[in-house]
């Protein structure tokens, strides 16, 4: 599907089925970089077939390395055994904000590299700090050569005691990264403790590193002092995809199956969303959400509005809350959406209001919903990933038909969504650039 293409939306089915999950986007993205840090092959499986993987791949491909994919779309072999940091594309580099990803591996691997800003989203400031001054604490040199980000390391990396100012999950996995191959130990305070970061720790570990404490803040890494080895390892289910559906499910009202989630991880997406009334159980190890729930908003036990808001794992995610405000459009009573870290994420709920929702965005970061809305389809554009599927799922439970544009950002997250959608009884068809349909 070209970048270019809108999908015509047709709202007001009920969707059931079995939804498989695909493997976490934001675990793929470090294992990928983290493959760098040997010269021997690492087989990964359950890769999600998605725009940024695919950039990740092509961004490993220009250093160097082979990449070889199987038989199945989702597994892929890499062999970094000879790498050329200097001919790292800035092209390719700016298309994804993972690309930071490879600051940690390379230094690691070649004492030196040159980077552009990173690409991705546009929802708010991302700042890099957290990054750089890790990497200053292992003993790295960061500069700033005209648009270019460098970082060097003439004297190796050592480890030390680092105290992140942010839990940053990217600048945590670039540390873990870096810290395998550093000489002596390194422990991170305030780190992040996000399924993906300890996903990319299993790996590292099984490549013949030491790493303890992943999943909680504290995270210590006995470094080796040399490149790690090679392995095979599989991609841990993408919570966020999961909770997406969990969300679309509920405004959706039919009964959808997700076999083979982890119960750990979908604890934190019903913090925000069973404040909602979004329920689910398990049955024989599937996760279902039931059909017809009635949804309705839970007060705070005063009476007064409550607040979902986003937090650090094993908080409700930030990468949930364009969800949860949809999901809160369809829920019976008031909820005010709390997005903390990035100033951008609640401009597109003006295309809710646009489709009707009962709304007010108090601020960049706040929006307050009353609900339920019946919504109404119109036209829209994907702003971001997250909202993309927000959006998504506010057609799919409007009635009428709606158009989205700019779907391409949708499907950096989200594999192959059309017609996994369409199995469950969604009405989306793709659109070329003159608005008929293919």
């Amino acid at each position: 599907m070209k970048p270019g293409t809108s999908w015509l939306v047709k709202g007001g089915n009920t969707l059931s089925g079995t939804l498989a999950p695909s493997g976490s986007k934001n675990a793929a993205l470090p294992i990928l970089a983290a493959t760098l840090l040997t010269d021997q092959p690492v087989t990964l499986h359950r890769c999600p077939d998605i725009r940024d993987v695919k950039a990740m791949i092509n961004l490993i491909r220009n250093l160097g390395a082979d990449a070889v994919e199987g038989s199945d779309p989702h597994s892929v072999t890499i062999t970094a055994s000879n790498i050329d940091p200097e001919s790292l594309s800035d092209e390719l580099s700016r298309t994804i904000r993972a690309s930071i990803l490879l600051a940690g591996p390379l230094l690691a691997r070649a004492g030196s590299v040159q980077l552009p800003p990173p690409g991705g989203d546009v929802i708010g400031r991302r700042r890099l700090d957290t990054h750089f001054l890790a990497l200053e604490m292992l003993g790295a040199k960061v500069s700033f050569n005209g648009k270019l980000i460098k970082i060097e390391a003439p004297n190796g990396l050592t480890g030390t005691e680092i105290h992140l100012d942010e839990p940053s999950v990217t600048a945590t996995e670039n540390v873990l990264m870096a810290a395998s191959v550093a000489k002596g130990t390194t422990v991170i305070y305030n780190a992040a403790c996000e399924p993906n970061v300890q996903d990319l720790a299993v790996m590292l570990n099984a490549m013949g590193a030491d790493i303890q404490g992943e999943g909680t803040n504290r995270i210590t890494v006995h470094g080796k002092g040399k490149l790690l080895n090679g392995t095979t390892h599989t991609i841990c289910p993408d919570h966020i995809e999961i909770g997406s559906f969990i969300g679309l499910a509920a405004c959706c009202h039919g009964r959808v199956e997700i076999p083979g989630v982890p119960q750990n991880i979908i604890r934190p997406t019903m913090i925000g969303l069973g404040r909602l009334g979004v329920e689910v159980f398990y049955e024989n190890d599937v996760l279902v959400v039931p059909a017809n729930q009635d949804l309705k908003v839970r007060p705070d036990r005063s009476g007064d509005i409550p607040t979902i808001y986003d937090s650090p794992w094993p908080g409700f995610s930030p990468d949930l809350t364009s969800t949860a405000v949809v999901v809160a459009t369809q829920s019976t009573g008031t909820s005010l959406i709390f997005e903390k870290m990035f100033e951008s994420r609640m401009f597109f709920v003006d295309k809710l209001a646009a489709m009707g929702a009962a709304l007010v965005l108090c601020d960049p970061h706040r929006v307050v919903v009353s609900g339920p809305s019946k919504l109404v389809g119109t036209e829209v554009s994907s702003p971001d990933i997250r909202a993309g599927m927000a959006l998504l799922t506010a057609a799919l439970c409007a009635t009428g038909e709606s158009v989205i544009h700019n779907v391409h950002q949708i499907e950096r997250g989200y594999e192959n969504i059309v017609q996994r959608l369409n199995n469950l009884g969604a009405d989306i068809k793709p659109l070329d650039n003159m608005g008929q349909d293919k």
